[in-house]
């Protein structure tokens, strides 16, 4: 690990070194391909030389601890036992920062959120979830952007499409993909009996047009009149626009905006995305994190968390994690659950490259 670790410190140094060379800044894209190079690696580099020091002053230490001097034994071993735990502690982060990264963490989202079953309470609960993650990216200083909604009778949304701009955002959110089950008493229902309903939500990495070429000879572009709220424009000017990829059979559909050039430029963001992630898919077919897999059909079965309110209890399935305040997740607090699922992964991903 120590190899490679001092491999990748030589590199950083030498991409310092080639930013400040003439040829090199003249060069706008050299420049920001290396930069970008070089911030992938400062963050362990920095760390390795932490560990670095530290593991010296250990070394220094244990020797002192040796000492024929009594009072500098006794130093000695004091500072080995402050010394020792934070070796430990650095070593353990170095090996986590040396864990494959997915290229994808580090990029905006388009999170899909959809009704599942359960009739009217499943929209509003959808509703509960996009407020969730709106709220979540407000805590993190992140922009969220609708890109569509389909809005049902009771309040909620069979389907809400919207875009998270942030540092890191996949790489947080992405843990977010499943199907999400909800166990409360809904507003309509007379008897107080609990309803369990279920709503998906699908969180894709957007992709540039370099990335994700698409041969528009293969997409039918549909243009009509927007549906539900929006004013006398929505009955006057057919601005919705609807997508439909012929070689896949995605079909995105964009009708929030008042003009038709943004409604097509949010579709045609999303069309991108759902491409992209199904390269992705192709490209690992093992891995678990693709959209079919994270979507599944919406039945109940199909649950990675439950919100149990009459226990104000929430449970993620897939690390058996569960805590309590569903008002205070609701209000935006993930980073509990999404840290308890992200340490799994990172446990999996260790135990895999020490065999």
């Amino acid at each position: 690990m120590f190899e490679r670790l001092a491999e990748i410190e030589a590199r950083y140094e030498e991409l310092t070194a080639l930013l400040g060379t003439p040829e090199v800044v003249a060069d706008h894209r050299r420049v920001q391909e290396l930069a970008q190079e070089r911030a992938r690696l400062e963050a362990t580099v920095a760390l390795y030389r932490r560990h670095r020091d530290a593991a010296r002053a250990l070394d220094d230490a244990r020797t002192l601890a040796e000492s024929r001097d009594e009072e500098e034994r006794a130093l000695g071993r004091e500072e080995e036992a402050r010394l020792a735990p934070k070796v430990e502690r650095l070593e353990q982060e170095l090996k986590l920062s040396l864990l494959p990264r997915d290229p994808a963490d580090e990029r905006d989202v388009i999170v899909e959120v959809r009704a599942g079953t359960g009739g009217d309470e499943a929209a509003l609960f959808a509703a509960d979830l996009f407020r969730m993650y709106s709220r979540y990216a407000e805590r993190r200083g992140w922009k969220t952007e609708l890109l569509n909604t389909s809005e049902a009778g009771a309040g909620g949304y069979r389907e809400i499409v919207f875009e998270v701009h942030g540092r890191g955002a996949f790489s947080r959110l992405k843990h977010e993909s499943g199907v999400h089950r909800v166990q409360r008493v809904p507003e309509t229902e007379a008897q107080g009996r609990i309803h369990t309903s279920t709503a998906t939500v699908a969180v894709l990495p957007e992709a540039d047009a370099v990335e994700v070429e698409i041969d528009w000879s293969h997409v039918r572009i549909d243009i009509y009149h927007s549906g539900g709220a929006g004013g006398q424009n929505v009955n006057k000017v057919a601005t919705a626009v609807r997508l439909t990829h012929a070689p896949t059979g995605i079909v995105v559909t964009c009708q929030d905006e008042r003009s038709q050039g943004k409604n097509r430029a949010k579709a045609e963001a999303v069309l991108r995305a759902r491409l992209y992630a199904l390269e992705r898919e192709r490209a690992a077919a093992a891995e678990a994190s693709t959209r079919r897999s994270q979507v599944g059909t919406g039945m109940r079965a199909e649950k990675i968390r439950t919100y149990n309110f009459a226990q104000d209890r929430i449970t993620d399935h897939r690390v058996n994690f569960t805590r309590h305040g569903i008002p205070r997740v609701l209000d935006g607090e993930l980073d509990e659950l999404i840290d308890a699922v992200a340490l799994e992964e990172q446990a999996r991903l260790l135990q895999a490259a020490a065999s």
